[in-house]
């Protein structure tokens, strides 16, 4: 028969120990979380870092050139649609704005600069996230989890160069291209509204957009792209790469919720890191 004397005693020393504060469980719980982020920042990084130096492979160039058709190609449709009405959005918009204060004549710099240096950049890349942003994090997991990865590996296979290498060469050719036409079309799109629509005239707007528009605007805003191509790629690939380590979820539900995260931070890091480029750049 067990000896039940020790109860009592340690039903005592739990009513003494002191209770936790609500502080004190702030703290817990806020610690907790920059652990997991400071652990998650750095496979992250590692991630990156391995697969980024192995873009410099000969044998990697035709996946290379799969991916720029993937990722670049077949999303100008998206980026151009977008583009345009944007671009047809904006010409109307400002069109009201300065004609109050008759400044009509200065509207193609305006459209341009914001097109050039921010939109432009910025709803390409959400753009692209949404399209083929997602088709990577999903197709990346769905190998993951039909055992595909751990095939390449027993065949001696780097999975990291052979499906993430390729993807990142292809982001960093494709999205400053993307954004190009992005801008153009959006110039176009507010040509249309503004000179067609609205009886701008097409002379004082071109010539605005021309001469207001330097050097350091594009290539402030093709840094942006290289910028966000890599964080959307790097994300995205890493979530699907990782989907069956996730603990909320197995199998086909963890793609699925990989996919969702994927998009989401990669549209939040969009955001952020245009601040902080746009900081360095000004």
């Amino acid at each position: 028969m067990a000896d039940d004397s020790t109860a009592p005693a340690s039903a005592g020393a739990e009513a003494l120990r002191p209770a936790k504060s609500v502080v004190s469980a702030f703290f817990d719980f806020f610690g907790l979380k920059t652990i997991q982020l400071n652990n998650d920042l750095g496979a992250l990084a590692i991630f990156f870092f391995r697969s980024f130096f192995m873009i410099f492979r000969i044998k990697a160039i035709p996946e290379i050139l799969q991916q720029i058709y993937f990722i670049g190609a077949r999303s100008v449709q998206i980026v151009v649609l977008v583009g345009f009405f944007t671009g047809m959005v904006l010409g109307l918009q400002l069109y009201h704005v300065l004609v109050k204060f008759g400044s009509v004549g200065v509207l193609g710099t305006a459209i341009s600069l914001t097109l050039i240096r921010e939109m432009g950049p910025v709803l390409a890349a959400i753009m692209i996230t949404a399209r083929a942003g997602s088709a990577m994090t999903a197709e990346i997991g769905i190998q993951r989890i039909s055992e595909q990865i751990d095939a390449l590996t027993t065949m001696r296979i780097d999975p990291l160069g052979f499906l993430i290498s390729p993807r990142i060469a292809a982001a960093i050719i494709s999205f400053p291209i993307l954004t190009a036409f992005f801008d153009l079309i959006g110039i176009i799109g507010a040509w249309v509204s503004a000179c067609l629509l609205l009886g701008v005239n097409s002379g004082s707007y071109f010539y605005r957009v021309v001469a207001s528009t330097q050097m350091e605007d594009i290539r402030g805003g093709f840094i942006k792209a290289i910028v966000f191509g890599l964080l959307i790629v790097t994300i995205c690939c890493f979530q699907g790469f990782f989907t069956h380590m996730r603990t909320d979820s197995y199998g086909a539900k963890s793609v699925s919720l990989s996919t969702t995260s994927a998009v989401v931070i990669s549209c939040v890091m969009i955001l952020i890191s245009d601040y902080v480029v746009t900081s360095f750049l000004l």
